[in-house]
């Protein structure tokens, strides 16, 4: 049985040239919707850029960005396919989400399960090159990902807890820069704080979709909590992030062109996001929602600005002697 295509996955994407037994699942994986993987990497580099303000980057860097990049698509992928495997009865009652591989019937739930596994395996390659710091810390991250697809059902905040599971690379990134136990920067759980309430917001402005199917059966979640305040409590939570991101680079010791660019993504970048959600479409919810991967990576270079400029000082040191 052949699924549709979801309404927010890309028109054209190379998975729409897959042989028609593997789209499945694809799907299941949300390749086709590489948003989710995006703003699961997005805060790993984060913390990389921010442990590495004093002293510029490292060759190993690149490896450890790489890795980051790999682990974030296998193991959102996987994420996701753990949450369609619970949530299959609620998923068939949604209209967004009926077409989806698991209720549609294109995919088994034992061949998901197999699936699964697969995607795991591919992501602890990914944390094989990572420091034996940074692998418990990211191995951290795993009960809070097996329940997280629970939390709509016994809490009005889901969207906090996914920001305690898709921020926590914010602080393996740290954790990658550091061989002392129990010695994670100061400036990594400020940037961690900063990733979560990012989370509670973007997070908060996609559920915006579901809010009428969600009150139907019984879903919960803070667009359902928020009511007609939502954009204001939207607004706090971003705030929120902007001062954690704004503390982590105090903390981390950044220069002045940092503060600057991540003042200009609140003004330039935030607030007409949210001002361009129209309540009455659901469509401008998710355009503002797929925002979000340039507000992070526009984070992610404000964040590099110092370690870059630290890592060619020696050069033009050496250019100008």
């Amino acid at each position: 049985m052949a699924t549709s295509k979801p309404a927010d996955a890309l028109t054209q994407h190379w998975t729409d040239r897959l042989p028609g037994a593997w789209k499945p699942y694809a799907q299941l994986s949300r390749l086709d919707r590489p948003i989710g993987w995006q703003l699961l990497v997005l805060p790993c580099w984060m913390g990389l850029a921010v442990a590495r303000t004093w002293g510029g980057f490292r060759a190993e860097d690149v490896t450890y960005a790489a890795a980051f990049l790999l682990g974030a698509i296998a193991m959102r992928g996987a994420g996701c396919t753990y949450n369609d495997l619970l949530d299959s009865d609620i998923d068939a009652k949604v209209e967004r989400t009926r077409g989806r591989p698991l209720p549609s019937g294109a995919v088994s739930p034992r061949a998901a399960w197999v699936w699964l596994i697969a995607q795991c395996l591919i992501g602890l390659v990914a944390l094989s090159v990572f420091p034996r710091l940074a692998q418990l810390v990211a191995l951290g991250a795993l009960p809070l990902v097996a329940v997280y697809p629970l939390m709509k059902r016994i809490t009005w905040w889901p969207q906090a807890w996914l920001g305690l599971v898709f921020s926590w690379g914010a602080l393996v990134g740290g954790a990658a820069t550091t061989s002392q136990f129990g010695a994670l920067p100061l400036e990594s759980l400020a940037l961690y704080a900063g990733c979560i309430f990012w989370t509670i917001g973007y997070d908060t402005i996609y559920a915006l979709q579901d809010r009428e199917d969600d009150a139907l059966i019984g879903v919960k979640s803070t667009a359902r909590l928020f009511g007609k305040r939502w954009r204001i409590f939207t607004s706090l939570f971003y705030v929120l992030a902007l001062s954690g991101w704004m503390s982590a680079a105090v903390l981390a010791g950044a220069s002045w062109p940092t503060f600057l660019s991540i003042g200009a993504v609140g003004v330039l970048m935030v607030r007409p996001m949210i001002r361009s959600i129209d309540d009455n479409n659901s469509a401008s919810a998710l355009a503002a929602f797929k925002m979000n991967g340039w507000i992070g990576l526009a984070i992610v270079t404000a964040m590099a600005l110092k370690p870059l400029a630290e890592l060619l000082r020696p050069e033009l040191g050496a250019n100008n002697g």
